[in-house]
């Protein structure tokens, strides 16, 4: 099938500024686009592949992004980020456990299953520690722990509630920050923007809850661990958060499959949507090549 007609589906629930500033990227480079709110989208298996060109995926929602973007590469439609990447970036445990894998700098790092062997592990890493859940955004239920009543009190909460996904307690090492952290938007193996997320009246740096955007130099170190940490995961066009000790040592933290970035734009006049277009239309155009040259009699 000869699918360069169609338009790309932009997958999302919500329209945000990132994803009306993507539609107007790929107006402006005349390569037709759809938004897809998946919400609102049936797919029937026996009429094999839906008709879009790829699909842009810049769902919210884990879970349904997964979901969507599986059953789309599976009947034919190439996905920008991959399922697996999709997989990996929304589970924080996953992505340490590639991290580690790669060998890159990360804060330490442990896992348990139940309240009192979360407690050991507490004091293994030593306190402070900050408790995360392995699925979630913005900050949103991570903790800094200081000592074993207080980790106690918030482990046992956890397993209060109804999600099982709160009861894999994922622990890190506290690395003491200079105030900030850094997000850098990797595509591909290029970096093309980075900032400095800053804390306001919070330790978290998180922008969503208030943390301040500042522009951050570009250096090779930071374009090292970003693009290495951007790889580990399966690659594409990702936020990769790197955090930095007092020591200006850089650490791999997470990786977000489907960045926001209007602090970045605010921040560093990069314009960030027309970096992921531009890498989502040549990724189009390489997959379209390559399967020019594998059809038969090409």
């Amino acid at each position: 099938m000869d699918s360069t007609g169609m338009p790309v589906a932009v997958v999302a629930s919500r329209v945000r500024r990132e994803e009306r500033l993507i539609f107007e990227s790929f107006r402006r480079r005349g390569v037709p686009c759809e938004h897809v709110d998946p919400r609102h989208l049936t797919v029937l298996l026996a009429n094999g592949r839906p008709p879009y060109r790829a699909a842009l995926m810049r769902e919210v929602s884990h879970s349904r992004a997964v979901s969507v973007a599986t059953t789309l590469a599976l009947l034919g439609v190439p996905t920008l980020n991959r399922p697996a990447v999709l997989e990996i970036c929304g589970d924080k445990l996953r992505t340490a456990l590639a991290f580690q894998t790669a060998g890159l700098p990360i804060p330490q790092a442990a896992v348990a299953w139940d309240v009192p062997a979360a407690l050991d592990a507490m004091a293994k890493l030593d306190f402070p520690v900050v408790v995360k859940p392995v699925t979630g955004s913005w900050g949103h239920l991570t903790a800094r722990v200081y000592n074993v009543e207080q980790g106690k009190a918030i482990l046992e909460h956890r397993a209060a509630l109804p999600s099982p996904q709160q009861h894999i307690y994922f622990l890190q090492e506290h690395i003491d920050k200079p105030g900030r952290d850094i997000k850098s938007y990797v595509a591909g193996d290029r970096v093309v923007c980075a900032i400095y997320k800053n804390a306001v009246g919070d330790w978290r740096t998180n922008t969503a809850i208030g943390g301040a955007a500042t522009p951050c130099p570009i250096t090779p170190e930071l374009t090292k661990l970003a693009v290495a940490a951007a790889r580990a995961v399966g690659g594409g066009f990702l936020g990769v958060d790197l955090l930095i000790d007092q020591q200006e040592i850089l650490y791999a933290n997470e990786v977000n499959h489907t960045p926001e970035f209007h602090g970045a734009i605010d921040a560093t006049g990069v314009d960030v949507a027309d970096c992921i277009v531009e890498w989502a239309v040549t990724e189009i155009e390489t997959l379209e090549a390559a399967t020019s040259q594998e059809a038969p009699g090409v």
